[in-house]
Parts: structure tokens; C-alpha cells; sequence
């Protein structure tokens, strides 16, 4: 995402590299090339000019220091400004009601089914809410099967009424379900439309009216630049939203409306959809989003997500393996699925920084772990907890199995002894002091 934002910024910031101080002359030449690289990001007009005109008036009011260079003076204040212009910090839901009840709306498209399952599954993995899913998109009848087989998926209950024609009392069936057994959220999906019309605001505004929702959240496809911006204002004139989600930010390499709707809208950007998986809804946070802007990395994103999906006392259990070099390919297996759950490989490494901008240009497949799990596959369960046994007829057989040639397996192999002499040294007293220094940093 924002890659292309990402190089024509970083273009930018060179015009002033070398140069001794910051005058109004380098810094207007600077961002004149930032704003035409807002646009092409299709950012707002109006915004991007806002935005390079706040920036030169903080430039010209700073005094460079011996030991900070201009164009790092710079980057700093449109860092700060970027994540200004994105809503400065997170924005948490309204959890307050009981039920709390969340409103969906968006057009035809956007992904809202999918992000209804995808907040039901955030909120119970990571608030531990019991949350209950009301499939009020009565227009649609392939939308009730569509969330009927995401809460399937995901472990949440739903309120379905095959055949009801009133979404307002479908909504309103869906709370008293969820006062009477106990579901502390209500995340509500309406009906989408190919374009905004009346009968779809009509009937969204009925809906709200009825349930009084403690959050209407708009949900645009990201990919659609400023008409998200647009849909997002009329959206909000007619329903007064609280905030968006937007989908597709993964596949969107410009930006615009991720950097714009906050400015024109002045409602937050609440969530973004980052993958296909139905754990990939990440809470918006600017001031990270302008960090990966600006090729900077999100070590606290990545830290984050790691969190979600390593269980601590299976984290405790393979550290005592390790301490014991009893470290074997089943543990290395379940190591690589929860790798697996934290999302895109290549979304992941642009976290690191420094690392974004240097496989940008490399294609990095999410499959990439498959020969790997194949050979694990491919061995026996003696194999897999006695890995030094595997000697030359025994890796035959799994390249065999596998569909890999031997020169994989021993490579493979190989790795795998490095990878556990490395965590031999890293465990006791260094993993714990590692452990301890990560905790304080983030």
C-alpha cells in the first residue's frame, strides 16, 4: 500500500539533501513536488494544498540544528503532518452499550458482509466480546447465505430470518435475541445498493432510527480513490456515520482516500482491511500509516500482530524444548502456521524498516512456506521428533514424497540446523533478556 506515494516523496526529500539550510526557495521546490505527489495519489485538491501550505509555514519556522539535517528536519514535520491530515491517533469503537449496537452501511461491493464477520471476529478474539451477527440485508437473500457462512467460519452466532422482507424488524429481533441469551454486541448488516439511491438511504435511516446504534460505521473500497471520499460525504450528511472502514487498503498502492476522507468528512478512519483472511482488520492508527508512508516500517504493528496469534504458554513450552535441544519439525511446523496467520508475507517485511523499500520489486509469494510444510508432510512421525536421523535414504524417500529434488531437502535440512542452533544460543538467560527488552521498547 502507498508504494508509489511512498518513492515520490522519498524523490522529494532529495531536492534538499546537501543543502545547508532550509530556505523558502528549496522548500518550495520540495513541496511542490510533494503536492504532485499527493495528487497522483489522488488525494484531495483541496487537501493537498492545505497540506503542503501548513507544511511550509512549520519549515520556514524552524531553526535547523548542527546535528539534524533540512531534509530530515522535513521529514519529520510531514510525518507529523500526515499523520495530522489521517486523524493524528486511533479512534476506539463505543463499547459501551448493552448491547452495543453497530450499525454497517456501504455500498454494493465495498465488502460490508465481509467486514461485519470480520469485526464480529476481532471483537471476540481480541476484546473477548460475545458478539452476534443480524443479517438485515433482506434485499439480497445470497448476502444472509454469504454472513450465515462467515459466522460459520469465524465461531459467532447469527440472527437470520430466511424470508423477512422488514429489515428494521429483523434489526430489532436481533437485540432482544442478544439481551435475552446474553451477547454483549450487535453488528448489524444492511443492504447495499449499485449506487447510492433514496430507497437505500431511506431504508438505512429507518433502520437507524429504530436501533439507535452506539456506532454507524460506513464501510468504502479504498481502491476507488476520491468516489470513496465522495460516498463517505453523502453517507454522512444522510446517516451522520462515526466513522469508516476502508477495504482493499492492501491492494491500493496510491492512498487518496486513506489520506483524505478524515479532512473532507472530519469522521475517523476507524479500521482497514489489509488481506482476504478473516482476521485481517487491523485498528487504523495515523501516526503508523504515516510511518510506513514514509518508508519508515511499523514495528509496532508487526509486534502487535505477533502477539495476536502466539499463544504464551505454547511460547513458554517451545522455549523449554529449545533450552533442551529437543526442538524438532513439529514444532517448526506449528511455528510457520502461526506465521502464516499474521497475514501477507510481503505486507509483514514492509513492516521492518528499512526492508519496504528494498523488495518492493521482489514478488514474494504467500505460498512460499508450501514445499516446506510439504517435506514436514512427507516425513514420518519418528522423523519429525528425531530430526538427526534423517540421513540420506530417509531424505530420498521425503524429496520423493514431496515433490522436491534432494538438493531442497538438504537445504531445507540445513536450515533447520542452523535455525536451532541459533535459538540454542538465544535461549536461558539471553532469551529472557531479550524477551524483557522487547517488552519495554514497546
Amino acid at each position: 500500500m502507498f508504494e508509489n506515494l511512498s518513492e515520490r516523496l522519498e524523490r522529494s526529500f532529495k531536492i534538499l539533501k546537501g543543502e545547508g539550510k532550509i530556505t523558502e526557495i528549496n522548500v518550495a521546490e520540495t513541496l511542490k513536488d510533494v503536492r504532485k505527489a499527493l495528487l497522483e495519489a489522488d488525494v484531495n485538491y483541496k487537501v493537498a494544498k492545505n497540506f503542503t501550505d501548513t507544511v511550509k509555514q512549520k519549515a520556514l519556522g524552524q531553526n535547523v540544528l548542527t546535528a539534524v539535517k533540512p531534509s530530515q528536519l522535513m521529514v519529520k514535520i510531514v510525518h507529523d503532518e500526515l499523520a495530522d491530515l489521517m486523524g493524528g491517533q486511533a479512534t476506539e469503537l463505543n463499547l459501551e452499550g448493552h448491547p452495543t449496537v453497530i450499525l454497517m452501511a456501504g455500498l454494493n461491493g465495498a465488502g460490508k458482509t465481509t467486514m461485519s464477520g470480520k469485526l464480529a471476529s476481532l471483537l471476540k478474539n481480541q476484546k473477548h466480546k460475545r458478539p452476534l451477527l443480524a443479517a438485515c440485508d433482506t434485499f439480497r437473500p445470497a448476502a444472509m447465505e454469504q454472513l450465515r457462512v462467515l459466522a460459520e467460519q469465524i465461531e459467532v452466532p447469527i440472527h437470520i430470518e430466511l424470508g423477512a422482507t422488514d429489515p428494521v424488524q429483523v434489526a430489532l429481533n436481533a437485540i432482544q435475541e442478544a439481551k435475552a441469551k446474553g451477547f454483549d454486541t450487535v453488528i448489524v448488516d444492511t443492504a447495499g445498493r449499485q449506487s447510492i439511491d433514496e430507497e437505500l438511504m431511506l431504508q438505512i435511516q429507518q433502520i437507524k432510527s429504530a436501533i439507535n446504534p452506539h456506532e454507524t460505521l460506513l464501510v468504502v473500497d479504498a481502491m476507488t480513490g476520491q468516489d470513496a471520499v465522495n460516498t463517505a460525504k453523502i453517507f454522512n450528511e444522510q446517516l451522520e456515520i462515526d466513522g469508516v472502514i476502508l477495504t482493499k487498503l492492501d491492494g491500493d498502492t496510491r492512498g487518496g482516500a486513506a489520506l483524505s476522507i478524515r479532512t473532507v468528512v472530519d469522521k475517523p478512519i476507524k479500521f482497514v482491511g489489509t488481506g482476504e483472511k478473516m482476521d485481517a482488520l487491523d485498528v487504523f492508527h495515523p501516526d503508523r500509516m504515516a510511518d510506513r508512508i514514509l518508508g519508515m516500517g511499523d514495528i509496532v504493528s508487526l509486534v502487535e500482530r505477533a502477539q495476536q496469534q502466539f499463544d504464551e504458554e505454547e511460547a513458554k513450552r517451545i522455549q523449554k524444548k529449545i533450552a533442551k535441544n529437543k526442538f524438532d519439525y513439529n514444532d517448526f511446523y506449528g511455528q510457520i502456521q502461526q506465521v502464516k496467520k499474521m497475514g501477507n508475507i510481503k505486507d509483514l517485511a514492509s513492516m521492518i524498516p528499512g526492508l519496504g523499500k528494498q523488495i518492493k520489486d521482489i514478488d514474494i509469494d504467500d505460498n512460499a512456506f508450501k514445499s516446506v510444510e510439504s517435506m514436514i508432510d512427507s516425513m514420518t512421525p519418528y522423523e519429525r521428533e528425531h530430526p538427526d536421523c534423517l540421513n540420506l535414504s530417509r531424505r530420498i524417500r521425503i524429496a520423493k514424497g514431496s515433490g522436491n529434488s534432494i538438493e531442497e531437502v538438504n537445504r531445507m535440512t540445513k536450515q533447520f540446523e542452523q535455525m536451532r542452533k541459533a535459538m540454542k544460543l538465544m535461549s536461558g538467560n539471553k532469551f529472557a533478556n531479550l524477551a524483557r527488552s522487547m517488552q519495554r521498547r514497546f
